[in-house]
């Protein structure tokens, strides 16, 4: 079992992620390429980072000081069960507006109001729910 957004568990969400098609296929449509960052509410640096190239993710693993598109935060207690649960549009709006989920780098507002991305978004938090931690 690896720690949450550690090198192990990246490696084994990026697996995740290109495996599902609501996901990297979707992106895939839009070119999506980003640089995405998670991690804990109050850290100075996110602990995980993937890159995704038209919607795939290409690499992922341990933050190494990457420049990001993205970088998603939260407690812990938080992303637990996000990723128990999956997170829906209601759920991540309020997430949003509550501050639980804070967006250190990203425009929030520009991704929710585009359903080509704010979709697959959505999707990530259910496909990180396989991935054991």
């Amino acid at each position: 079992m690896a720690d949450l957004f550690s090198d192990e568990w990246m490696k084994a969400f990026m697996e995740e992620w290109n495996k599902e098609p609501e996901l990297a296929a979707e992106l895939e449509k839009i070119g999506f390429n980003s640089v995405i960052a998670y991690g804990f509410a109050g850290d100075a640096t996110p602990i995980g980072v993937m890159t995704v190239e038209n919607g795939f993710a290409v690499s992922a693993g341990a933050y190494n000081g990457e420049t990001l598109n993205w970088d998603l935060r939260a407690s812990q207690d938080n992303w637990q069960k996000w990723i128990a649960k999956g997170l829906g549009m209601m759920g991540l709006g309020t997430a949003y507006t509550l501050g639980k989920l804070k967006f250190q780098v990203g425009d929030y507002s520009a991704m929710i109001k585009d359903p080509r991305m704010a979709g697959p978004f959505i999707k990530s938090f259910n496909v990180m729910g396989r991935v054991a931690s």
